[in-house]
């Protein structure tokens, strides 16, 4: 196997599904977390919002029924490293987004400004930190650049959700954590 096959995504699709604020709804979206939540899973959620796949879940929001209602930030901060077999990271697609969704509940209070890209690096930072080698995270959003290589991941798949119109597309990443010994053989 070269190492162009090893760090490419096994499979690229695009499918076609109406636009839903909750994401997980959408219905080629169900049946990927479908297919990758199974039973026993610890499913950590950041931005879990009301989705049903979470067994660690958080939101901001304290009106939705969380086990936490903290920054994400802080959320991820409290996780133990390798802790999860999965990481559902689902954050508010743009920088706009995230302002209006956090300026409610206080966001001067927080150790890094939402508006700021050092705060996104660092919750995949996080996300990455409390992944199980040979666990996965699945990112969603408007890019295509999921976790990534210098965080020990590997891309598995690639989802491209089209909505139609002027609706902005739903881009899922699936990505493994490799580990030191996968690593080392990418690398060698």
């Amino acid at each position: 196997m070269s190492l162009l096959e090893k760090i490419q995504p096994k499979v690229f699709e695009k499918v076609w599904a109406m636009p839903n604020r909750e994401t997980f709804k959408i219905i080629p979206i169900k049946k990927l977390l479908d297919e990758y939540c199974k039973p026993k899973m610890i499913i950590v959620e950041p931005f879990a919002n009301a989705s049903p796949y979470g067994t660690i879940t958080n939101d901001l929001n304290p009106e939705y029924k969380t086990t936490y209602n903290l920054d994400a930030l802080e959320f991820l901060k409290l996780m133990k490293t390798e802790s999860a077999d999965l990481v559902l990271y689902d954050p508010p697609y743009s920088l706009t987004q995230a302002a209006e969704c956090y300026k409610s509940f206080g966001k001067d209070k927080l150790e890094i400004n939402v508006a700021n890209m050092k705060y996104w690096k660092e919750c995949k930072r996080e996300a990455a930190r409390i992944t199980k080698r040979g666990g996965r995270v699945i990112c969603f959003g408007w890019n295509s650049n999921g976790v990534g290589r210098g965080r020990d991941f590997t891309m598995e798949r690639i989802m491209l959700v089209a909505h139609g119109g002027s609706q902005n597309d739903t881009i899922i990443t699936v990505e493994r954590k490799q580990g030191i010994i996968a690593r080392k053989v990418l690398n060698g």
